[in-house]
Parts: C-alpha cells; structure tokens; sequence
C-alpha cells in the first residue's frame, strides 16, 4: 500500500482513517438491513473519491466493488465488503 507523500494529507490520514472505521461500523449493517441500493451505492461512491484523494487507491477499488453491488442489489455480496473495507483501513492505520 503506497501512502500519499503531502505532509499535510499524512497529517490529515489518521483522524480520515479513524472516522471512516468508525462510520463504516455504525453505518454498513443499517444500509444492508434497509436494501437501499442507491444509498448503499452513495456509501460506496463516498468511500471511492475520498479514498482517492487520500491516495488510498486500493480501498478506493473496494468502494467501486460495493457500488457494484449496490447497483446489482447483490446484498450478499454487499455484506462481505464489510469486513473488506474496515480490514483495509486497520491495515493502513497500523502503518501510519
């Protein structure tokens, strides 16, 4: 995983890491349990462009997956993203 070189985004990368396992936690299940496809594929699109400004180009590849699915209404699949992102934003949090 390559991590953004600007001193001010590294600043910023902890605190963006911490919130987005934070809301990730609160928020996925709701958004299953409500089959909202388009809010569902919202969360992914959120998770895709803030993820790429950060520099965080593989997570950025697990929202476009979850947008997918979102727009499939594939929920089982949907589902075992989950566990995909918070995994991945604890790994970039340990190398931080």
């Amino acid at each position: 995983m390559k991590l953004p070189e600007d001193p001010f985004v590294l600043e910023l990368l902890p605190e963006f890491v911490d919130t987005w396992i934070s809301d990730i936690e609160i928020q996925f299940k709701p958004l299953l349990a409500s089959r909202d496809n388009q809010e569902l594929y919202r969360f992914g699109h959120t998770i895709k462009g803030s993820c790429l400004q950060f520099g965080l180009d593989e997570i950025a590849t697990i929202g476009i997956e979850l947008m997918g699915y979102a727009k499939e209404q594939n929920w089982n699949k949907a589902a075992e993203i989950e566990k995909k992102l918070v995994d991945a934003f604890k790994s970039v949090k340990k190398i931080i």
